[in-house]
């Protein structure tokens, strides 16, 4: 069930950093929250969703399904993003998205976000600044582990 959400959420989430309270308050009038129960399937692997979600609260876990059972890959929390990679370019999700415990989220759905484009181009391009550090961050994180990983399994550089 989704429903409408309070301006301060939207003010103290990642996603506002660069918005003025101004800004802030257009693009509450285009985001819904949402509360999900336990282990609630918020985004199923393999599947499109145009949906930029917000964690208000709660966690979410980044898992695939592998032999019947869930593998975790990371895990989210409060102030994280997610979907944003769908929410940019509509292909399908890599992996699923399911809560940890009681989780509050807001949703900002592209086309509602789009309808912004013609009278607050500001607005879409610091929401979308945003969302492309955050999956700059998520790379270079990755880049990171994957360097780890390859020192691990060659055992270069004297640290394993």
């Amino acid at each position: 069930m989704s429903e409408k959400i309070d301006l301060s959420i939207v003010r103290g989430s990642s996603i506002a950093s660069e918005l003025s309270d101004e800004e802030c308050a257009i693009l509450e009038r285009v985001v819904t929250r949402r509360t999900l129960k336990n282990d609630e399937i918020l985004i199923e692997e393999d599947q499109v969703d145009n949906c930029l979600y917000v964690i208000v609260s709660g966690a979410l876990d980044v898992c695939r399904h592998s032999g019947g059972d869930w593998v975790s890959l990371h895990v989210l929390k409060t102030g994280d993003l997610a979907g944003e990679l769908g929410f940019i370019d509509g292909q399908p999700h890599s992996a699923s998205l399911r809560s940890i415990g009681p989780t509050e989220i807001f949703i900002l759905e592209r086309g509602q976000f789009e309808s912004l484009l013609g009278s607050h181009p500001r607005v879409i391009y610091e929401v979308m600044r945003t969302i492309l550090r955050t999956v700059h961050a998520i790379l270079r994180r990755m880049n990171l582990q994957y360097i780890e990983l390859s020192n691990y399994i060659t055992k270069q550089h004297g640290r394993y």
